[in-house]
C-alpha cells in the first residue's frame, strides 16, 4: 500500500458521503479524486491538506447548513505576486476576487484583517485565511485545483 493510502484518516470519501447530497457531494467527491491523483494528502490536524508536508489548503466538511458548513475549503499562497513562468488568466483572478474571505472577527488574532492585494486587486480587511470557498460548484472548482496546484508546484518569484 502507498504511503498517501496509509495516510488517509479517516477516509474523506467517507466523511463527504456522510456530510453532502446531491451536486455538492458530486463535487467534493470529485475533489477528492484530484487530491488522490496528487498526492496530496487530507489528513493534517485542523482541516489541513498538504504535500509532502506543506500545507496547501484547509478544508472543512460537516452536514451543517452554518458556515464554514457544509464544505469550505481554504487556500494557502502569496497572490500578491505572480508565480515564476505561470500566466494566472482572468477567470481564475475572477473567481478568486470573488471568493476573498472578508474577516468576520471569529475570535483569531487577525481580526480586523488586513489590505491585500490579490492577484494585482486590492481589498481591505481580508482574513489571514486569504481566499475562502464555501460549496465550490464546478467552474470554482477548476479554479481552486488550479490555485493549489500552483502552490504546490511553483514558488512566488
Amino acid at each position: 500500500m502507498s504511503e498517501f493510502k496509509e495516510n488517509l484518516r479517516p477516509e474523506l470519501e467517507d466523511i463527504i458521503i456522510s456530510s453532502l447530497t446531491g451536486d455538492a457531494q458530486q463535487n467534493a467527491l470529485n475533489f477528492a479524486v484530484f487530491l488522490a491523483a496528487n498526492e496530496i494528502l487530507p489528513c493534517g490536524d485542523h482541516g489541513e491538506v498538504s504535500y509532502k508536508g506543506h500545507p496547501l489548503c484547509y478544508m472543512h466538511l460537516d452536514s451543517d447548513e452554518q458556515k464554514p458548513g457544509p464544505w469550505t475549503i481554504w487556500t494557502e499562497g502569496d497572490y500578491s505576486v505572480e508565480y515564476k513562468n505561470v500566466p494566472i488568466s482572468g477567470n481564475i483572478k475572477e473567481i478568486a476576487w470573488k471568493n476573498v474571505n472578508i474577516c468576520a472577527s471569529c475570535g483569531s488574532d487577525c481580526a480586523p484583517g488586513s489590505s491585500k492585494n490579490i492577484f494585482g486587486k486590492d481589498f481591505e480587511n481580508v482574513c489571514g485565511a486569504i481566499l475562502a470557498f464555501t460549496d465550490p460548484e464546478v467552474e470554482t472548482l477548476k479554479c481552486l485545483k488550479q490555485l493549489i496546484e500552483l502552490v504546490k508546484t511553483y514558488k512566488p518569484e
